[in-house]
């Protein structure tokens, strides 16, 4: 007898996680997973990470700020599952955490065995790629259970239709 966690498994076998943010290659990440699913039958999950609250002198104000960016979090998941679903054909599945962007992405991957690829896309500036790739291929990489694919941040939506 399949359950309907079994059955919701097999019809999607691959799971790609973006981690959102307000960055503009975010975008392209989130095109190629979308892309991604679409042609293999898969899901887009969704993290966002709310930073944790500068110190402040009173303990209401920094709750208050903490609610108020995860509130800002859960509107921007929102919005963007609406761009998943109509690219992909698929409902996204949303996580928002509290925390540094690191620490949680290895929570969930460990707590999710559902996610199978994550897909971050680099940063075109001069920066460098960004905090969060230079972790996860530098001190994190073998901690990944799951590959990591890096999109460039630069690529247009034809270019990244085309490689996706």
């Amino acid at each position: 007898m399949m359950t309907e966690t079994s059955a919701a498994a097999d019809a999607c076998l691959r799971t790609f996680l973006v981690v959102v943010d307000e960055t503009e290659e975010m975008r392209s990440a989130l095109r190629y997973a979308c892309q991604r699913a679409r042609h293999t039958n898969g899901q887009v999950a969704l993290l966002h990470v709310v930073p944790p609250p500068e110190f402040q002198h009173f303990a209401g104000v920094g709750r208050r700020m903490q609610e108020e960016a995860r509130q800002a979090a859960e509107e921007r998941l929102t919005a963007l599952a609406g761009e998943v679903y109509d690219i992909s054909g698929h409902t996204a599945a949303l996580y928002v955490r509290d925390g540094k962007a690191a620490d949680e992405l290895m929570l969930l991957l460990d707590e999710e065995p559902s996610i199978t690829v994550l897909v971050l896309a680099a940063g075109a500036g001069p920066d460098g790629p960004g905090p969060l790739i230079s972790a996860l291929t530098g001190r994190l990489s073998g901690r990944l259970r799951v590959p990591l694919t890096i999109v460039p941040g630069g690529l247009s939506d034809a270019e990244i239709d085309a490689v996706s």
